[in-house]
């Protein structure tokens, strides 16, 4: 029987710059990179309709709205991820001089795909929680019109609401603004 190889390690510095040069997407955790795989119809169009039902309500004020092309790291996990949505109230700061990695969103969403629900719900809130700048997680179901949020109080205990339905709408606080889940979930064909 052979004997298991070692993993290999990455260091902060060498995933960075692998992914600067891929085509595709990796995040970073513990030394490895793993592989995000594309998303459903669905996932794309509630993501997209997130950030402009955000973006819309947010034009006029210095809080600005990110896509899933923008880097975000977790500075006390060591965790490089792109979250379906982001959002950054306030001064931005940014890791490096690539001017590709920010350290303090105010918002992230991410919207559930069934191979990473667990992850998304579990693990990775976890680590979103070590970003001081977080005050709101939010899990968008894309199965049925379902919003999950987390909502960082006070004294640093997370303080959980859903809302669901079309005809719900969902306070964000952080950024002052609330959004219309038939926005979110518009032109958004559910399976029976």
């Amino acid at each position: 029987m052979a004997a298991a190889q070692p993993i290999q390690r990455l260091t902060e510095a060498e995933y960075l710059e692998i992914e600067r040069r891929a085509e595709c997407k990796s995040e970073f955790l513990d030394g490895e990179m793993i592989a995000m795989s594309g998303g459903s119809p669905a996932h794309s169009l509630i993501a997209c309709n997130l950030i402009s039902a955000i973006n819309t309500q947010l034009k006029d004020s210095p809080c600005m709205v990110f896509n899933s092309d923008m880097r975000i790291k977790v500075q006390m996990a060591g965790l490089y991820t792109y979250p379906d949505v982001s959002v950054l109230c306030g001064r931005e700061e940014i890791e490096g001089e690539h001017d590709d990695v920010l350290l303090n969103p105010t918002v992230i969403a991410e919207v559930l795909s069934d191979s990473r629900e667990a992850y998304d719900r579990g693990k990775k809130f976890e680590l979103y929680r070590r970003l001081p700048s977080l005050r709101e997680y939010l899990l968008v179901n894309q199965h049925e019109p379902l919003i999950e949020q987390f909502i960082r109080q006070p004294g640093g205990e997370w303080l959980f609401r859903d809302v669901a339905g079309l005809e719900g709408k969902l306070s964000l606080p952080s950024v002052g603004i609330t959004i219309a889940l038939a926005d979110v979930y518009s032109k958004v064909r559910f399976k029976s």
